[in-house]
């Protein structure tokens, strides 16, 4: 009945899944995402359809991941615009300039690489903001300032908006900027800028690690996204944050989250005061990237994270992976380091060397990695109300 594209896509080793930026199923039914849902306290259901049917096969799943995609838009983010009508894409030294028209409207922004010694192609990381974590001397790292396409001060806004709508967030704002240098990756050749676009990662730390994981989420030629220290908005479930906030724990909650910043849609103000009234959480926008390669780099000592949260939100999201029949293309690192945000412990540079290695440089690494370092229990029954099927 539905599509294999995006499963036969899913079959190759991790280095080929480039896609495109929004895979789309042909034989899926059109998404009509209700402007109602009933409230649900425990984290909602990935395989479960809008109509209540069962997600049972991978091609259901590529039908239920377009939902969910549409869900998180409409009621979180704000709907990520397509390549821009006019796109231009130059190269000069490490310097990437990108020139877009949309709209009737002009933008110019640009991203500098740093290449390894070598004639490559070289696979690389795309860092919003800059990279914390260790990146091995084989790969590029392209740095991007996201805060120049939308600014986290609410007042600030950016380029993005010059060319669309203030009912996008600032977060989906940093990711369709990261697909931007994709296109213009993908538009300039691995000849000349050394680089292979169907080996790219992103990362990035606290907001930006927000915004890592939004850009793998929505953009299906990231073969690995690893977000950083993301915390609420990020690897946490809003659902999660709560509870935390209800046990008197100081955790950046979503009354709280969206009373500073531009990173979200403004419809997303209406759920967060009775998050039960939100139909998705973000265990399904992890789920969105699988079955690519993810992992979630987390503190478990600074609780304004929310590192419970995290904790149990990807142990929910992991379901999908193992569904998929993928569970090691997902994992998750927490480890206490005190007050230093955004400063990775040597202990888990290994992790993150592995997965590294597994999905962008070709070579294989231990990543069925799901570990904590802290004390507290997440009890699982409590939250996950489903069974995990096994996806035909």
């Amino acid at each position: 009945m539905f599509s294999k594209l995006v499963y036969i896509l899913a079959a190759l080793g991790p280095a080929q899944v480039l896609a495109q930026e929004k895979a789309a199923p042909a034989n899926c039914e059109a998404v009509q995402v209700p402007d109602a849902f009933e409230p649900v306290t425990q984290l909602p259901n990935p395989f479960e359809f809008f109509d209540g049917s069962a997600v049972e096969t991978k091609d259901d799943w590529a039908c239920r991941r377009a939902e969910i995609r549409a869900v998180i838009e409409k009621y979180e983010l704000g709907t990520k615009p397509p390549k821009p009508e006019e796109f231009k894409a130059t190269l000069s030294g490490n310097t990437i300039k990108i020139d877009i028209t949309d709209n009737g409207k002009s933008i110019s922004f640009s991203a500098s690489i740093r290449l390894p010694s070598g004639s490559g192609p070289f696979p690389a990381v795309i860092a919003l903001g800059g990279s914390s974590i260790p990146i091995p001397n084989t790969v590029a790292v392209i740095t991007y300032n996201n805060e120049q396409i939308s600014a986290t001060d609410p007042g600030g806004r950016g380029l993005f908006y010059q060319l669309y709508p203030t009912e996008i967030g600032g977060l989906m704002a940093w990711a369709w900027g990261v697909s931007r240098i994709l296109d213009a990756l993908e538009s300039l050749g691995a000849e000349a800028t050394k680089i292979d676009p169907t080996k790219i990662g992103v990362t990035g730390c606290s907001r930006n690690g927000k915004g890592a994981l939004m850009a793998g989420a929505f953009d299906d030629r990231i073969a690995l996204t690893l977000p950083q220290e993301g915390g609420s908005g990020g690897p946490g479930c809003w659902r999660l944050a709560a509870d935390m906030k209800s046990r008197g724990i100081n955790v950046e909650d979503g009354p709280q989250i969206v009373t500073g910043d531009q990173w979200f849609a403004p419809v997303f103000q209406n759920y967060v005061k009775e998050i039960a009234t939100l139909p998705h959480d973000h265990h399904q926008l992890m789920a969105l990237v699988a079955p690519r390669g993810l992992l979630v780099i987390e503190n478990s000592g600074i609780d304004y994270l929310g590192p419970w949260s995290s904790y149990g939100c990807s142990m929910a999201a992991h379901t999908v992976y193992e569904a998929l029949g993928v569970k090691d293309h997902f994992g998750i690192s927490q480890v206490a380091h005190g007050t230093s945000h955004c400063s990775m412990p040597s202990s888990q540079n290994s992790i993150v060397a592995a997965y590294m290695n597994k999905f962008l440089l070709g070579g294989s690494g231990e990543t069925d990695v799901f570990a904590t370092d802290a004390d507290w229990e997440f009890k699982a029954s409590e939250w996950i109300g489903w069974t995990t099927p096994e996806l035909s």
